[in-house]
């Protein structure tokens, strides 16, 4: 096209008229459009191309597979339990990937005052050296088939999850069982570990909202649940390897262990975890600790210009009480919040009751509901950070809306079906994830010996009705308030006349 437009540029150099001008258009783009039908491959090799096929040509050899159905069903969990009592739990699910997941029925409720700190230190030693695998192989295993790997503590369960490409299933459930029975836990790695673990644990203290939800449970229960997930540097510092193994043989035994996989057919994951499984002691062990709900205060002054304040009262019953854990989820996303910071002032969360305040209060930093639930009972109630000289007012609003949720009436039929959109949103969210639902999975057989699909909680949200709401919102502020604070403290209320303002309800 160059060279035919460089022609055409001589020619009016030359003064052609515009009848031989067109003509020498027309032939100079008949002749562009000859040479190029070749295409690629004419230019390259000099030989002509054939035509392309027709879209319906099929190719030899290979067989297109059928559409998918317009609703695929989800898959089942199957669960088999071996000699020694270990659960071997999966489901099928679409695509290339797969999760693998160890979850062991032990937490910070079964520390002992010597053993404080003892699963945030093994969550740290996780994917580190064992007794077949130097930390080096370990991570180049997990590096040479493109893995992730995660470990968790809690408060009531240990996790060790791996997620590759599910053809690599055999290699993950071998890596992951290995670095969960026989770790070596070599002196200089759990030393390096809990110099790591001061660090992690010094910066979370920092953290208001960390620091509060560890106080709840420190000054609200009596018993296991009172024990820290952030120990204290002291507490950190008599931790070696006896302690980690006493530890581990005492509470990693077979009843309280298991495997579960999202996107591994059963059969298989069976046949590769039971020979690396079934020679695991079948101990029971320990009966897990008993914790009693008091309240209390805990007040913890900083330099800081603002002040961050919880309010928390007992959710009776846990999530082992399947109607009250849902109802008090409903709860919690009623209430809602946020930070003006994080959301503005419009946009999400802008139907909460309590996104309201902070956006009609500018000294309000955040202000939210949160729960945090364990298997027999667990905390509900309200964050807020606010300016210093506010907090008083604050915390009147925060009663007011706790309050108000026990008071029929106050909350109504829209409000609620909001809620329950929104909770049953935030659940099938979460469950997209393989992750999250390969721990859902292991959590609920640890508990329940089954796992219970997802469009049975979905039912139980839809059944949540505005009685329930007020009858579980009243009973949970009829137990003793919890009640801790951090910042500048000097204008917190008194317990006494904090909790008054619910007992005179």
């Amino acid at each position: 096209m160059y060279r035919a437009a460089s022609g055409l540029g001589a020619l009016k150099r030359h003064g052609l008229d515009g009848q031989m001008l067109n003509i020498a258009i027309r032939t100079a783009s008949t002749s562009v459009a000859q040479s190029s039908s070749g295409g690629f491959w004419t230019w390259l090799t000099g030989a002509r191309s054939n035509a392309l096929p027709p879209p319906d040509f099929k190719l030899p050899g290979v067989t297109i597979p059928p559409p998918l159905p317009d609703l695929v069903e989800p898959g089942k969990t199957k669960i088999t339990t071996l000699a020694n009592g270990v659960k071997i739990a999966s489901e099928t699910t679409p695509g290339p990937s797969c999760s693998v997941g160890v979850y062991v029925n032990c937490g910070s409720v079964h520390e002992e005052p010597e053993t404080l700190g003892a699963t945030q230190l093994l969550k740290k030693m996780a994917f580190t050296t064992t007794t077949n695998r130097s930390h080096l192989r370990v991570v180049r295993e997990i590096e040479a088939v493109g893995g992730n790997v995660k470990a968790s503590a809690n408060r009531e369960m240990m996790g060790y999850s791996y997620a590759a490409l599910k053809t690599y299933t055999p290699e993950m459930v071998e890596v992951l069982i290995d670095c969960v029975r026989n770790p070596a836990f070599l002196d200089w790695e759990v030393k390096e570990q809990i110099t790591k673990l001061k660090a992690e644990l010094a910066e979370a203290s920092s953290n208001p909202e960390t620091l509060l939800l560890e106080a709840l449970h420190a000054t609200g229960y009596s018993g296991a649940l009172a024990n820290p997930l952030i120990a204290s540097e002291s507490s950190v510092s008599r931790l070696n390897t006896n302690v980690l193994e006493d530890f581990i043989a005492e509470n990693y035994t077979a009843p309280r262990i298991v495997l579960a996989a999202t996107g591994v057919d059963h059969d298989e994951l069976v046949s590769i975890a039971e020979p690396l499984l079934s020679d695991m002691p079948s101990v029971t062990g320990p009966a897990k600790p008993k914790s009693t709900y008091v309240g209390g205060e805990y007040r913890r002054t900083a330099d800081s210009l603002n002040t961050d304040v919880a309010l928390a009262f007992e959710v009776p019953g846990g999530w082992l009480k399947e109607k009250e854990f849902v109802t008090v989820s409903v709860l919690q996303t009623l209430l809602g919040g946020g930070g003006t910071f994080s959301w503005g002032r419009h946009g999400k969360g802008l139907h909460s009751r309590l996104n309201h305040l902070a956006n009609e209060f500018d000294q309000i930093k955040s202000i939210a509901a949160f729960k945090d639930v364990h298997s027999n009972t667990g905390i509900f109630g309200i964050h807020t950070s606010t300016d210093a000289a506010f907090v008083p007012k604050a915390i009147d609003l925060a009663t007011r809306e706790l309050t108000s949720l026990a008071t029929p009436g106050q909350v109504d039929q829209t409000q609620l079906d909001r809620a329950k959109a929104t909770a049953k949103s935030a659940i099938l969210m979460n469950l997209e994830s393989k992750a999250s639902a390969t721990e859902d999975m292991g959590r609920q057989v640890l508990a329940f010996g089954e796992r219970k699909p997802v469009e049975h909680l979905l039912k139980v949200v839809d059944g949540v009705t505005l009685k329930d709401i007020t009858a579980l919102a009243e009973k949970i502020i009829s137990s003793s308030l919890t009640m801790a604070s951090h910042g500048n403290v000097l204008n917190v209320p008194t317990y006494d006349s904090v909790s008054g303002k619910f007992r005179s309800k």
